[in-house]
């Protein structure tokens, strides 16, 4: 009985996290190193210096580290932001025609601990 009941808050929850990120899925957040770039969520985002503009080249293990900020079909990006078609039909907001990431191992707002990893891997800036 407590799942039925569950289930509709847990589908609600979904679709007004999914209109959030429609509407607004960047803003600048202030961080030890700076501004920077984050999703709705709050969570930092980064550039993948293996991508070429307009193209990921982060997937499989890559992406299970840092997942790709990924929007709905239907967001429309404007000015500095643009819309890279993945692999797998998805779509990835990207900044300069650079793909946006997030890194698995930050785990509040504000953090920027993927910042350097493997020399491949910086914050995104405004």
């Amino acid at each position: 009985m407590k799942t039925v009941k569950f289930l509709p808050l847990l589908v609600g929850t979904v679709l007004v996290s999914t209109a959030a990120l429609a509407a607004e899925p960047v803003k600048t957040v202030d961080t030890a190193k700076g501004k920077v770039l984050a999703g709705e969520n709050g969570m930092t985002l980064y550039t993948f210096k293996k991508d070429t503009k307009g193209v990921s080249n982060c997937y499989d293990k890559c992406a299970a580290n840092w997942p790709p900020l990924v929007v709905p079909a239907s967001t429309k990006a404007e000015g500095a932001y643009t819309i890279v078609e993945r692999k797998d039909g998805s779509k990835q907001l990207a900044k300069d025609g650079m793909p946006l990431y997030f890194w698995i191992k930050d785990k509040k707002m504000g953090d920027t601990t993927g910042d350097g990893v493997g020399d491949v891997w910086d914050v995104a800036k405004p």
